[in-house]
């Protein structure tokens, strides 16, 4: 039997059930064991599914000799569609945009990669359907944006699944080189989603339904229920009949040769089929309350709400979402069959330069909050406040991403009195605003295991410097991946008094020239001054430390239109973070270490010196360009039960850059040495991740 796809492996799957393979998208990224996975197998008991032992995943016994993962199934299909895309265009196609649900994990999102990867796929982004949608709604109503937001709600009622997404339109200036830009934009304020409401689930209670209705008959031996190619027949026409139903009250469901040559007729109406999913309809209004909680906002200020997938054809759910919104009328204007394809291959045409398009800014949002946990070690105290020597292990939990913050985006984690190598965990956290179901459908919460090494060689070669801590730098790409970009030890060193460049005192000299005074009391009196107000910083750095157990702060103030997000905790781990949306025209492509689903050690390297970089410049420009020799290490787990204090850091998508602090730079001109008092070095360390 030759591969088939779309209403040709329908037509096939009738025949023969076992070898058509439906919704393979619930299964990307998800463990045997999976509570998706168990009811897959409910929805089709027909399928000889088995463990991969080696990953721990899924695979379909196709026949005695060829057995396919879900990845592999979806990369054909990914194949079928660029073989359409290629007739039409009659031109090789290799890069491309896909389309993901939002609650996809960072496992299912590889998953999707993975398979793309399989057929020579280069996908430039991962992009959510509700971004995709939103795009393709917002391209034709441009000129109504302005600095003022306008909100809709887009609810989507897809096969599998029902998401809300809450969008905010507006033109947003971005800084590109010299020049302010104004653009439209578009930003994901809050998302709420049922993972298994969908068109799906009432084809199955309706097929169910009918096989009941047929086994009353007693016209046959057999169980129908036992007969793949029998309930195959039966799912095709529960679709039909729901589709009819749709628009009619009552319908005759018929089925030749059902089982056993015995044809099949049933009346259904469009009453006994609402009262079979009058559960299904009572959840409509949860992911809306999801979606208005997560965006802190209400029902007053939506400005509309747009209907979106073949779901919402059913006339019960509209009169259940009406009810959940409160609106007089829903926005049928999209077509919910393209509209998220064709606002993917805006973007992807915005991402190549074969094709000029007018910028259109996209701002996802992240739907699972992630945390990251590391142990600290604390003095314990005697009766009177003396302290014992027995030390006491304190789990610190500190957010990285909270719900709904903005990506792409950058954030630096900041770790203080460490002089030996150590673990951290990065995992999903704080998803109480999810069901008990909900919980369950996320999998694994834990993403990664860290283990820093090198700390110790790092502080014994800067012995006669001041350690400011070590800085882990995470990121969330475009596509909503974390990726742990590098960690860096900071180092300050103190003044030599006796060296002076000579770029330096030609500007002394200048500055007494013009100034009328002389040169010798405005050398004596600049260092003075600088001494003073760094003098000032470390006394509030000293404060910080003291209340809060080592969190550093930058004393350097953030330029005019930035905004510089600090985080004070009563521990160890400050969070700060860039919107990379903030300056489009700076973004550079940079290696990563990726923080992975998957278990396998990433090897850990040894520290690197540095030459010092130009303060003010970002970070990033020079730490990913050297490869360090590697070492073997083995992480440590971190129980997430443990108790520990957590603060999260404050989000803000539009203007909050990556800290450029003084302490985070080093510097590079003589003349800029002049003006501060202490050298600084910067260490970096290639973790290791499990």
């Amino acid at each position: 039997m030759r591969d088939c796809f779309g209403d040709a492996a329908l037509s096939t799957g009738v025949k023969y059930p076992k070898s058509a393979y439906w919704y393979l998208q619930l299964l990307l990224g998800q463990k045997f064991d999976s509570p998706l996975v168990t009811k897959y197998r409910q929805w089709f008991p027909y399928y000889d599914m088995r463990k991969d032992e080696e990953r721990g995943t899924i695979l379909f016994q196709h026949d005695s000799e060829t057995a396919y993962s879900p990845e592999e199934l979806v990369a054909m299909i990914l194949n079928y569609t660029r073989i359409i895309a290629q007739d039409y265009a009659e031109q090789p196609i290799r890069d491309c945009v896909i389309t993901v649900p939002v609650f996809y994990t960072q496992a299912q999102r590889r998953a999707m990669l993975y398979a793309a990867n399989l057929v020579g796929l280069n996908v430039l982004q991962l992009m959510t359907d509700a971004a995709a949608t939103a795009l393709n709604y917002g391209l034709f109503r441009q000129a109504s944006f302005n600095a003022t937001p306008q909100y809709i709600m887009f609810y989507d009622v897809g096969a599998l699944s029902t998401t809300a997404s809450i969008i905010e339109y507006r033109k947003a200036q971005v800084k590109e080189g010299s020049v302010a830009n104004t653009y439209p934009q578009l930003s994901v304020k809050g998302v709420g989603y049922d993972h298994l409401l969908g068109g799906l689930e009432i084809d199955i209670r309706l097929r169910d339904h009918l096989a009941r209705s047929f086994e009353g008959m007693k016209k046959t031996q057999g169980s129908v229920f036992e007969s793949p190619r029998a309930m195959g027949k039966l799912l095709k026409e529960a679709k039909r009949v729901k589709r009819v139903l749709s628009a009619n009250t009552d319908f005759y469901a018929q089925v030749e040769g059902l089982l056993e040559d015995v044809d099949f007729k049933l009346k259904v109406t469009r009453e006994e089929l609402e009262a079979m999913c009058s559960d299904l309809y009572d959840r409509v209004q949860e992911p809306v309350r999801q979606a208005l909680e997560a965006a802190d906002m209400t029902m007053v200020e939506m400005d509309s709400v747009i209907l979106m997938g073949g779901g919402t054809r059913v006339p019960r759910f509209q009169e259940a979402l009406l009810k959940a919104v409160n609106k007089p009328d829903l926005g049928r204007s999209l077509n919910t069959d393209e509209a998220a394809a064709l606002g993917a291959v805006y973007q992807a045409a915005g991402q190549t330069k074969l094709f000029r398009v007018k910028k259109f800014i996209v701002k996802d949002a992240n739907v699972l909050p992630i945390v990251v946990s590391f142990e600290k070690r604390v003095s314990g105290e005697g009766e009177e406040g003396e302290e014992e020597e027995e030390e006491v292990v304190k789990v610190v939990k500190k957010t990285l991403f909270q719900r709904s913050n903005a990506y792409p985006q950058k954030k630096v984690l900041t770790f203080n009195r460490y002089s030996k190598d150590f673990p951290f965990s990065v995992y999903y956290s704080h998803l109480g605003f999810l069901s008990d179901d909900e919980k369950t459908y996320v999998g694994r919460l834990n993403l990664s295991e860290v283990y820093l090494a090198g700390v110790g060689d790092a502080l014994s070669t800067h012995s006669g410097a001041e350690a400011k801590g070590i800085k882990a730098h995470f990121r969330m790409d475009e596509s909503g991946l974390l990726l742990l970009d590098y960690v860096e030890s900071l180092f300050e060193y103190p003044p030599d008094e006796e060296e002076q460049s000579t770029f330096a005192k030609i500007g002394s000299t200048l500055s007494n020239l013009f100034g009328g005074g002389s040169s010798e009391t405005e050398t004596t009196e600049e260092p003075s001054s600088a001494a003073t107000e760094e003098g000032e910083g470390e006394k509030a750095g000293t404060e910080t430390e003291g209340e809060g157990e080592g969190v550093s702060e930058k004393e350097e103030e953030a330029g005019e239109g930035d905004q510089e997000e600090k985080v004070e905790e009563d521990d160890e781990g400050a969070v700060e973070e860039e919107d990379l949306h903030s300056d489009e025209g700076a973004k550079e492509e940079e290696e990563a270490v990726p923080v992975e689903e998957e278990e396998g050690e990433v090897p850990a390297g040894e520290e690197t010196p540095e030459s010092a970089a130009a303060a003010g410049n970002s970070e990033e420009t020079e730490t990913r360009d050297e490869t360090p020799p590697t070492e073997e290490t083995t992480p440590p787990t971190t129980d997430e039960g443990e108790e520990g204090d957590e603060k999260e850091a404050e989000n803000d998508s539009e203007t909050t850059p990556e800290p450029e602090g003084s302490q985070a730079n080093d510097t590079a001109s003589d003349a800029e040495s002049t003006k501060k008092s202490k050298k600084k070095e910067r260490r970096r360390f290639q973790p290791a991740g499990r």
